[in-house]
């Protein structure tokens, strides 16, 4: 039996494009943003999907609307799909961190895994969210095909599931704005379809 998943990430934000911290925050889409999520429906519009799970941001439920949008299939949000929490992060550049919090961003960095932005999460902590929201899915959906509208360090962690790949490793996967990664899962057997898939933008 199998049971197939495509992962798709949610298009460009405006902070997304000004290269700032958003975790489980929100920005508004740009343009270029809603373009991507509408190449996302027109990629997947043939396949059909039976289920359809959504991170509960607002960039992801409008992910949402554009796939589901001519199908009657029903969507759950489930926050174990979220980003990685930035904390006090969110909204920041790289730069700014540096200024505002200098010593917790070095921590960060050298304590790996288990490092955290000031009062966000670890990788760990979002790796042990992701891994159980993922046995969920296999568990309920045995035999369907699935949507998973969410971010990029979620996706990046399932592939590291599926390929045992130690999860501070998980930066090697590429997960670009807008894209698309599939997997097939027979049993203890995963075939990856795809990985970062971008749908070309229509006219």
């Amino acid at each position: 039996m199998r049971t197939s998943v495509w992962l798709v990430r949610h298009g460009q934000t405006e902070a997304n494009r000004a290269r700032r911290y958003l975790g489980r925050g929100d920005s508004p889409l740009t343009e270029y943003g809603l373009r991507q999520h509408a190449a996302a429906a027109n990629r997947l519009r043939a396949l059909p999907f039976t289920h359809a799970i959504a991170s509960p941001t607002q960039r992801t439920r409008a992910l949402a609307a554009a796939l589901l949008q001519h199908r009657s299939i029903p969507l759950r949000e489930d926050s174990r799909w979220i980003e990685v929490d930035q904390g006090l992060w969110e909204g920041l550049t790289y730069r700014e961190v540096g200024q505002r919090f200098p010593a917790d961003a070095q921590a960060r960095w050298a304590l790996g895994i288990n490092g955290r932005p000031t009062g966000g999460e670890s990788l760990a902590e979002a790796a042990t969210r992701v891994a159980a929201a993922w046995q969920e899915l296999l568990a309920n959906y045995r035999g369907g095909r699935i949507l998973v509208l969410t971010h990029a360090t979620p996706i990046q962690l399932v592939l590291c599931f599926c390929c045992n790949i130690p999860i501070a490793e998980h930066w090697r996967w590429r997960i670009d704005l807008g894209s698309i990664t599939a997997l097939d899962i027979y049993g203890a057997s995963i075939i990856i379809r795809t990985v970062n898939t971008v749908p070309p933008l229509g006219g």
